[in-house]
């Protein structure tokens, strides 16, 4: 399930402007300044929607596990591209959010954030080698790198809850995220922008 990065940025873009609650900069984690970057090079039909944004627009405050997390995608980023950087963020920060985090990034199904992780953060799929969830792998190594025991098991085989963990992640695109989000000129054949809170 390959996808490239325009699509993955776009997707992304698309559900955290789908949010009413709070700015693109803060639901993406991602100040201005990197979401200008991140749109000349992948989403340039972004652009105008981004100059709705105050000019001070920030990444907004951090919950307390997203320095830890942004950080661990970092230490086991593949190339130290700028996009891996904007990955890092806008994984950390959408992993706070309720559903599969594929669901979260706006992406199609799981198979997509795996291809996300074997192109940007490899070392990290070959540490998921079981295919825990994502979220719950990130936090797990997170735990286990602070010395904070969060499984009651030993070892995954005999955990009685394992099914958690590894079960399949049933569900569809969240409705907020276009297939083809509305911005990419390619899908709707035009420039206009999607309005920004």
């Amino acid at each position: 399930m390959r996808i490239s990065d325009p699509l993955l940025f776009s997707r992304m873009t698309a559900i955290a402007a789908a949010e009413s609650e709070r700015p693109l900069t803060e639901a993406l984690g991602l100040d201005r300044s990197s979401l200008e970057r991140l749109a000349w090079r992948h989403v340039p039909a972004l652009l105008p929607t981004l100059a709705t944004l105050p000019p001070d627009a920030d990444r907004g405050a951090d919950a307390l596990e997203e320095p830890d997390l942004r950080a661990y995608l970092l230490e086991h980023r593949a190339a130290h591209s700028e996009e891996e950087g904007w990955l890092a963020a806008i994984v950390a920060r959408r992993s706070l959010r309720p559903n599969h985090l594929w669901q979260d990034l706006g992406l199609a199904d799981r198979g997509e954030l795996t291809w996300l992780f074997r192109r940007h953060f490899p070392e990290l799929v070959a540490k998921n080698r079981f295919d825990m969830k994502w979220k719950k792998f990130f936090y797990r190594a997170l735990c286990e790198r602070e010395g904070v025991p969060i499984c009651k098991a030993p070892n995954c085989e005999v955990c009685n809850d394992a099914v958690s963990c590894f079960a399949p992640e049933i569900g569809s695109m969240l409705p907020k995220a276009p297939p083809h989000p509305q911005w990419l000129p390619v899908s709707i054949g035009t420039d206009t922008p999607l309005p920004l809170r």
